[in-house]
């Protein structure tokens, strides 16, 4: 099949919607010109952060499928937006590395871009994430992040949904509020926090140093920051980072998700808050997912959590160290 089919499939053993893309295997891989440097054909010039149509989209307005439904093989055109945000016009450099100022920029751009797609009213879910790293199959090495709008809440989605919402009904509060005090007395996986945003290695955490960054306000979407709020998150994505690149000797790779309220559902249980997930679990190591965790959903952890967050408070230390030795001013604090 020649053509391009952009179609979601539903796979009724666990009740989601699979994406499938036909020609997304024909994206460039790390060669060529690069498509993000200013003066590219789609970039141009005099910009500091940038919004673009992804080129090989996953989703896409016009979406075709290669076939009908059948019984309960069930298919259906996968519409939807795939974003790309470039960072900063720099070729290369991390989240750490991107001045302050242009940081705050690629945020509120995430948050015009929520706005924007949540307007369609054939899109039920927002996503911007962050994939870094030729381990974890980044394509193409300048900053960027993605966008994908969905017309379905993804699972994961679902889920934390499912439970927020119990947690609330039957507690009379919200879940990661809950997770958030709880973290903050125990104080041994908290690992940074300024005015509005908290950053703790999880008493649950699956990926060896995952890191997940709650609002200290209860909100449910990007949306809803405000200025400070802008501001703050840009200097805990700052120092995590810092952070993580500081834990071994090299720039760490790791995938970055802004987890927020749906579209179209009024989830006043949910709690906006991101999750970075590194995928190594030492200097030299990596942490795959295999057999039980791809087949049982169940993730093994090779050591103790509060092990890993004491490892990523040393490398705090050193990240804040180097970030005030190139004159940012840290707005928190390390515990």
């Amino acid at each position: 099949m020649d053509e391009a089919y952009n179609e979601l499939r539903w796979n009724p053993l666990i009740g989601a919607w699979i994406v499938v893309s036909s020609k997304r295997r024909g994206r460039p891989w790390r060669e060529g010109v690069c498509p993000f440097c200013p003066g590219a054909p789609e970039t141009g010039f005099n910009w500091r952060v940038l919004s673009l149509n992804n080129r090989f989209p996953a989703l896409r307005l016009d979406a075709r499928t290669s076939r009908s439904s059948r019984d309960i093989y069930l298919v259906k055109p996968a519409y939807g937006y795939c974003k790309v945000v470039v960072e900063t016009p720099e070729h290369q450099g991390d989240l750490d590395s991107i001045p302050f100022n242009d940081l705050k920029l690629y945020i509120n751009e995430l948050i015009k871009e929520t706005r924007e797609l949540c307007s369609d009213p054939n899109i039920q879910y927002v996503m911007p994430f962050r994939n870094k790293g030729e381990e974890i199959g980044v394509s193409l090495i300048h900053p960027h992040s993605q966008i994908y709008a969905l017309p379905f809440i993804p699972p994961r989605i679902q889920v934390e949904m499912r439970n927020m919402e119990k947690f609330w009904k039957e507690r009379g509060e919200c879940l990661l509020c809950k997770i958030l005090s709880l973290e903050m007395n125990e104080r041994e996986r908290v690992l940074y926090f300024n005015d509005s945003f908290t950053a703790f290695l999880p008493f649950f955490a699956m990926w060896p140093y995952e890191v997940h960054v709650y609002a200290r306000r209860h909100l449910g979407c990007l949306c809803e920051l405000d200025e400070k709020e802008v501001e703050d998150l840009a200097d805990a994505i700052k120092v995590v980072t810092s952070m993580y690149n500081n834990l071994f000797d090299f720039s760490l790779p790791y995938m970055l998700v802004f987890h927020q309220r749906p579209c179209k559902v009024s989830a006043d249980y949910y709690h906006f808050h991101l999750e970075y997930y590194p995928i190594h679990r030492d200097r030299d190591k990596l942490k795959f997912a295999a057999g039980i965790e791809w087949g049982a959903w169940t993730f093994t952890y090779d050591s103790l959590p509060e092990e890993k967050a004491a490892e990523l408070k040393a490398a705090l230390s050193r990240g804040l160290e180097k970030l005030s030795s190139s004159g940012y001013r840290i707005k928190g604090k390390a515990i």
